[in-house]
């Protein structure tokens, strides 16, 4: 016979880690209900000083391994003004993909020798980087093309490009990297490099690079050995390219206990397989299914817990040997042939860089008994079933007090404010110190990158969510609208 399944399901928490300087703003309740009361809900909040951190650990990481170059900030990660300009004053770089990157790059106290140019690009975009001069990061041979003509016929300056490649062979047996739609193949490295020796008095090749979306350490390593190799092809010809960029995707650790998050899957996995109650709203596998008692698909979830990541990641990626070049490391290579290292963290370098604050609005029973409690935000705000992103918000009690732990724990889905069955912030259930009441706040912790505003709208007339940057001075927290922060001396302190 077989064993009965549950009637309610086991208490399953994904408790975000959180670092001392968000983990001190989360116990400043009061402050973020007043926040909250006076610029509405949802309301997004930065802290420029934590990316400032993340970008010191990001050049410790190259002082290890004693290599020059740059820290790029991917800038799509986050729009915020305050940690851009934050992060200008310090001596990291800025990676940006559109004219408005570009713009907003500029307005927020970046040169353009630290400004590098990625991603598709229109011919605005084309203009104002060859314009400015900043680095511009060619995608393709046609677009080699473009940019050199433009630079021709407007008599600018020569530009610095990078030639960024994919579709890297590995050594031995024949093994490729996953495809990307990003990048010329590396197979055609000698065709965009007669290019560049064509447009010689337009163009200075000052580097190659890739960009991989994958978590692989052995895939980012074998793209580097690569676009080693490729460095070497292109001194073959008289050509001195400097740098090697391996963009981002060094990833961020959301989890504060490894332990949970196997359980959780596990968990979720006998869910799908009905061995256990559902514990995702009207049983959502996360990119599995039940097929006749046999598990199919693949999870369809960012790993949030990641023990190696960020500037952790970079150190392993660094050290991992290179088979072409007699098993050496990575990071020897690129040092006795003196290149530098760019590298494009987004996620990573706002890693505990902020949270999204959102009030109760109502908290009620479904007709299948589950607690519903809906918030004034919508999915997009966070983001995080978007990212595939699980962890669990912060409830914060009306008089700013967090919980303190010792009740039970009660399983409930939040839900958005749109007219719409599918705006669900959560489509797992999520289990909290008490059942939230109306007033209170949740507080969705380190979403800074992607998750906070990548996607969000103003469907149906909603809000889009106010941003401010806060910071701390003299054992107080300090705060600003995003937009009026500036890196210089105000009243409480230095920013």
């Amino acid at each position: 016979m077989a064993a009965a399944v549950p009637l309610s399901p086991e208490p399953l928490s994904l408790e975000p880690r959180l670092e001392e300087r968000l983990a001190s703003l989360l116990r400043s309740g009061a402050l973020l209900h007043t926040l909250v009361d006076a610029l509405g809900s949802p309301l997004n909040v930065v802290l420029p000083d934590q990316i400032a951190e993340n970008a010191r650990r990001f050049r410790a990481a190259y002082g290890t391994h004693r290599l020059a170059g740059r820290v790029f900030f991917a800038h799509k990660a986050n729009r915020s003004s305050a940690l851009v300009r934050r992060l200008a004053a310090t001596d990291a770089a800025i990676d940006v993909a559109s004219l408005g990157e570009l713009q907003h790059a500029l307005g927020a106290g970046f040169t353009p020798d630290r400004i590098m140019a990625t991603g598709p690009k229109n011919p605005e975009f084309r203009w104002l980087a060859a314009r400015t001069g900043v680095t511009v990061n060619v995608d393709s041979y046609g677009e080699l093309e473009e940019l050199a003509t433009l630079v021709g016929d407007r008599q600018l300056p020569r530009i610095r490009v990078v030639l960024r490649l994919s579709a890297f062979d590995g050594p031995g047996v024949r093994m490729r990297t996953r495809p990307s739609r990003f990048g010329s193949p590396a197979g055609e490295l000698e065709h965009l490099l007669k290019a560049v020796e064509r447009h010689g008095d337009a163009v200075e090749l000052v580097g190659v690079g890739y960009h991989l979306d994958t978590t692989s350490l052995e895939e980012k390593a074998r793209a580097l050995e690569g676009c080693i190799r490729a460095l070497d092809a292109c001194r073959s010809r008289g050509l001195r390219p400097r740098a090697v960029d391996i963009g981002g995707g060094f990833g961020v650790d959301y989890l504060a206990h490894g332990e949970q998050w196997e359980r959780y899957t596990s968990a979720l996995t006998a869910a799908v397989l009905g061995r256990r109650p559902a514990i995702t709203w009207r049983g959502h596998g996360y990119g599995l299914r039940n097929d006749a008692g046999t598990l199919r698909g693949s999870l369809a979830l960012y790993p949030a817990h990641r023990p190696v990541a960020g500037a952790r990641y970079l150190d392993e990626l660094l050290s991992l040997p290179a088979p072409s070049f007699g098993g050496r490391p990575l990071a020897t290579l690129l040092l006795e042939n003196l290149y530098d290292l760019y590298t494009e963290p987004g996620r990573a370098l706002v890693d505990q860089c902020g949270l999204v604050l959102a009030r109760v609005l109502e908290a009620r029973r479904t007709d299948s008994g589950d607690h519903l409690v809906r918030l004034a935000m919508k999915a997009d705000d966070a983001g995080l079933e978007e990212h595939g992103v699980l962890m669990d918000p912060v409830l914060l009690a009306r008089d700013g007090t967090r919980a303190a732990g010792g009740g039970e724990p009660v399983g409930v889905y939040l839900a958005g404010s749109l007219c719409l069955e599918a705006d669900l912030i959560t489509r797992r259930m999520v289990f909290l110190p008490w059942l939230p009441r109306p007033g209170e706040l949740l507080g969705f912790a380190n979403t800074a990158g992607y998750c906070m505003d990548f996607q969000t709208s103003g469907a149906q007339h909603q809000p889009v969510a106010r941003k401010v940057a806060a910071w701390q001075a003299e054992g107080s927290w300090h705060w600003c609208l995003d937009e009026q922060y500036w890196p210089i001396t105000r009243p409480g302190g230095e920013s």
